[in-house]
């Protein structure tokens, strides 16, 4: 575990690292220390081949309450140090290759819901809430708010919440598919990592391909044309027939054994 004192605190439970958002006396709200403490670990976690799943999920009460207003209003950046091209939150840009689960304990507004908005999943307490309330405030949701949340949910509804700012239940959100699960009140954690439990069950190379194909498929246009099959789709088929993995996983099956994946 990272020092009580950092904005962002790391603890790796076998192959989940937990990332724990830890400005809860400000809600987790971002500014440059927490933009820049999470662009570093999820950069750690990234790099690390132990790792193959990561949870996101604030201290306190809230999970996150967005940009620090406060800081904006002083002119004070929120931006990660040196790392520009990360964006928002030192991550609403950055591409991490492994599954990224936002456990979202409480509030989750403007930024906030866009951290939840670049996560692969997401679980949410039954109590909490997200939103994009930054038309409210004369403001844009320009950490991929209004690029993301029309690719999540059906436009009428993303128009909703961004004309209007007004905030969307946890209820809402899983019945429009913007997260996976909702947790009883104080157990988004617990169950968030009990699906990242249920992924790293699986081959690592494996999932990360998933991943990447799931994601980029969308720039190749129609599923029936050649770039999708020949240079997506074969990319990630050389390397995942090419692991040893790939060969775990069917002699485990023959054998009758759990497989013994290494991520190779």
């Amino acid at each position: 575990m990272s020092a009580q004192g950092s904005a962002v605190l790391f603890e790796r439970r076998e192959h989940i690292g937990i990332v724990t958002l830890n400005r809860p006396e400000a809600m987790n709200a971002v500014n440059a220390a927490l933009a820049t403490a999470l662009g570093n670990v999820l950069d750690e976690c990234s790099a690390d081949p132990e790792i193959w799943a990561v949870v996101i999920t604030g201290r306190g009460r809230g999970f996150c309450a967005g940009a620090d207003l406060k800081a904006l209003a002083a002119g004070v950046s929120i931006h990660a140090e040196g790392h520009p091209e990360w964006g928002f939150a030192g991550m609403v840009r950055k591409f991490i290759d492994k599954p990224v689960i936002a456990a979202v304990n409480g509030f989750a507004l403007g930024g906030g819901t866009e951290i939840v908005l670049a996560c692969d999943l997401a679980v949410i307490d039954e109590h909490a809430e997200l939103g994009l309330p930054e038309v409210k405030r004369g403001l844009l949701a320009a950490g991929g708010g209004v690029l993301r949340l029309q690719r999540q949910v059906p436009l009428k509804i993303a128009l909703e919440a961004a004309l209007t700012g007004e905030h969307m239940s946890a209820q809402t959100a899983l019945k429009w598919g913007l997260v996976n699960r909702v947790a009883p009140a104080g157990t988004s954690l617990e169950v968030a990592l009990g699906l990242a439990e249920t992924i790293v069950a699986n081959a690592p190379v494996a999932v990360q391909q998933s991943k990447a194909v799931v994601h980029r498929a969308a720039a190749y246009g129609s599923d029936w044309e050649g770039p999708m099959w020949d240079e997506l789709n074969e990319a990630a088929v050389r390397k995942v027939f090419s692991s040893e993995d790939s060969v775990e996983g069917p002699a485990a099956f023959a054998q009758k054994r759990p497989p013994r994946w290494t991520g190779h």
